[in-house]
């Protein structure tokens, strides 16, 4: 499958016009149309921005023969491997300073789930158990908690 056809059928797994694309790369509804009729390519920086909106990884665009359904188990950079890796793990988090979560500092939490740029974390709050999405990019750090037994 062309690099054409994948933006169309990703597009379309999103239920987004050419004309939503469009707006939402800041190009115009004929770009799209030609990217997804393989008249025209994106620029580089474009295609990581196109995989980004339709939730696809840029391998997926850009190589042959490269299964949709391994960009979210394999895809991203070495910090989305990383939090796939950590679900279900006990951490704590720290935030930069402007972004101060005053619920979660000094507290253990386990990550629950991860989807690319919010991490969904649980956490024990008095006697009762929360959970709390959050953006990835306020978090500073995240340190490794050994488990109690």
């Amino acid at each position: 499958m062309g690099l054409g056809n994948k933006i169309a059928d990703a597009r379309k797994a999103k239920n987004m016009t050419q004309e939503q694309l469009a707006e939402l790369m800041s190009v115009t509804r004929q770009s799209i149309s030609r990217w997804e009729s393989d008249q025209s390519c994106p620029e580089m920086d474009k295609v990581v921005y196109l995989a980004e909106i339709l939730g696809v990884s840029c391998d997926y665009l850009l190589k042959d023969n490269y299964d949709k359904t391994e960009t979210k188990k394999e895809g991203g950079n070495v910090i989305t491997r990383l939090l796939y890796g950590l679900k279900g793990k006990s951490v704590r988090l720290s935030f930069y300073t402007n972004e101060v979560d005053y619920d979660l500092a000094n507290t253990d939490c386990t990550i629950v789930d991860f989807d690319g740029q919010w991490i969904n974390v649980e956490y024990t709050k008095g006697k009762k158990t929360e959970t709390k999405l959050l953006p990835v990019s306020s978090i500073l750090s995240i340190k490794f908690v050994k488990e109690r037994r």
